[in-house]
Parts: structure tokens; sequence; C-alpha cells
């Protein structure tokens, strides 16, 4: 359980935000597709969809709890970037200074 506290006054002031990101990382990782065509790529890439999204669902899970996860933030952002996503990569990784803002 290691991770950015977040305070719950931040938490419910920041939390349609960092829902905003989460989803669109859901969505975006869902759209992706096979760098390579053949069962390998493809089983490949489901895995690393698959990463993304329990990712997502770890960060969520922190979150709840009133932190941002840093393993599912590592997670997220190398599924991503394994993706070719690299711009939404940066903006999960920012995540972690949510409260800062």
């Amino acid at each position: 359980m290691t991770g950015t506290p977040i305070h719950p006054d931040d938490r419910a002031r920041l939390d349609q935000v960092f829902m905003q990101v989460v989803l669109d990382v859901q969505a975006q990782a869902q759209q992706t597709a096979p760098a390579q065509s053949g069962n390998l790529a493809a089983m490949f890439h489901r895995e690393t969809v698959s990463d993304a999204l329990q990712g997502c669902a770890m960060l969520i899970a922190g979150w709840n709890q009133g932190r941002v996860d840093d393993a599912a933030l590592t997670r997220t952002t190398k599924a991503l970037r394994a993706l070719d996503l690299p711009d939404l990569a940066t903006r999960v990784e920012k995540l972690r200074q949510i409260a800062d803002a």
C-alpha cells in the first residue's frame, strides 16, 4: 500500500478530473490494435491492454482509499507506452501530483 496520500478534501475536489483521466485511459487502450498481424502479436496486445485496464482498476482502488497508488501508476504507464500511447502515459504519471494543482 504505497503511494501519494490524498487529503479527503482534495479527493472530493479532484475526483472528476482523476476519473476522467482513468476513463480516457480505458477507452483509448481498448481502441488500440496490435502493431503486427498474427496470433502472437494479438495475444501480446490483449495482455498489454489487460495490464492497462488492471492498472486503471488499481488506480481507482487506491484513489478510493485516499492515495495515488505507485504500483498502479507504473503498471498503467508501462502498458500505455507499450501500446504506443506515450502522451496518455504522461497524463497518468501526472496524477501523482494531482493534489498539487
